[in-house]
C-alpha cells in the first residue's frame, strides 16, 4: 500500500528513470470532480472529505531499459504531470496520471502506446542552488504527422503555460512526516488503461528526501487542462532532489476473489 517505504521489490525492472529536482504541488478538490476523471474499476482516495491532486513538475534523466543507454533525447528532459490518488478494484493503492506533459515526441508517442496520457510542450527545468524554476508550454494534444513531424513545436515561443518559481526550505524531519504526506507521496503503483484493460505498474525508490518549499508563479493551468475547476486554495508545498527509480512489468488490475 501507500506509504513512506515501497510495498514490494521490483526485482526485474523493465525500465529505470531517474527523477530530479522535482516540486510536489497538492491541492484539494471534492472526491466527486476528481472521480469524474478517472476511469471505472478506480475509487479515488479522500481525505477529510476531500481528494488530493497533485502537479509535479520535475527533470526525467536516464530513461533506459537496464544494461541498455538511454534512446537517443532521452537522457535529460523537463517532465509535467497532474495525478490524483486511487484505489484500484483489487483494492490496493496507486497513482492515476490525468495527464502528462514532455518535449520529446518520441517519448509522447511511445508512453501513449502504453495507454499513459502523454501530451508534447516544450519544458525546462533551472536550478540555481535553493531555488528551482519551471516552465512548460501549452501542451499539443494531437500528435504531429506527415510534414508537420519534423516541425518545431508550435507553442515553443508563446508565453508559458506554466510557469513556477520555487524555494527550496528546510528538509521535512521526520516527525512532521505524517501519514497523509506520506500517503500521497510515497506511491508504488500507477493505474493505467490501454485496449480497454486496466493495468498496474509497480513502482520501486528510495524514500523521498522531502523538504519544505515556497512556490509562486502562473501554477494552476495544468488543473484547468486536464478538466477541474481553478482551485480554492493554495496549494501544499514540497520538493525533493529526486530518486532512482525502478518500474516493473505492467500486469492487468483484476478484482480480488471474495
Amino acid at each position: 500500500m501507500s506509504g513512506r517505504q515501497p510495498e514490494e521489490p521490483v526485482r526485474l525492472p523493465v525500465n529505470r528513470q531517474t527523477w530530479q529536482h522535482l516540486t510536489f504541488l497538492h491541492y484539494r478538490y471534492p472526491v466527486a470532480q476528481v472521480q469524474r476523471l478517472v476511469p471505472d474499476g478506480l475509487s479515488v482516495q479522500e481525505w477529510g472529505g476531500t481528494a488530493w491532486v497533485g502537479i509535479t513538475p520535475f527533470l526525467m534523466r536516464d530513461v533506459s531499459v537496464p544494461s541498455l543507454p538511454p534512446p537517443p533525447g532521452w537522457g535529460a528532459f523537463a517532465e509535467l504531470n497532474v495525478r490524483t490518488y486511487v484505489q484500484g478494484p483489487e483494492g490496493r493503492d496507486g497513482l492515476w496520471f490525468l495527464g502528462m506533459v514532455v518535449p520529446r515526441l518520441t517519448f509522447v508517442v511511445a508512453l501513449r502506446s502504453l495507454g499513459l496520457p502523454y501530451a508534447r510542450a516544450a519544458g525546462q527545468v533551472d536550478v540555481h542552488g535553493a531555488r528551482w524554476g519551471y516552465w512548460f508550454h501549452t501542451p499539443q494534444d494531437r500528435l504531429p504527422s506527415g510534414d508537420d513531424a519534423g516541425r518545431p513545436d508550435p507553442a515553443r515561443h508563446t508565453s508559458p503555460w506554466f510557469e513556477a518559481r520555487v524555494d527550496v526550505r528546510t528538509p521535512v524531519a521526520t516527525a512532521e512526516r505524517t501519514l497523509e504526506l506520506d500517503s500521497i507521496t510515497g506511491r508504488w503503483a500507477a493505474y493505467h488503461q490501454r485496449a480497454g484493460i486496466l493495468w498496474r505498474t509497480p513502482v520501486r525508490h528510495e524514500v523521498w528526501p522531502l523538504h519544505h518549499a515556497e512556490a509562486t508563479g502562473k501554477l494552476t493551468a495544468p488543473l484547468r487542462w486536464v478538466g477541474l475547476p481553478p482551485p480554492t486554495e493554495p496549494p501544499m508545498v514540497h520538493s525533493s532532489p529526486g530518486v532512482a527509480t525502478r518500474l516493473g512489468m505492467p500486469r492487468p488490475a483484476t478484482a480480488r476473489r471474495v
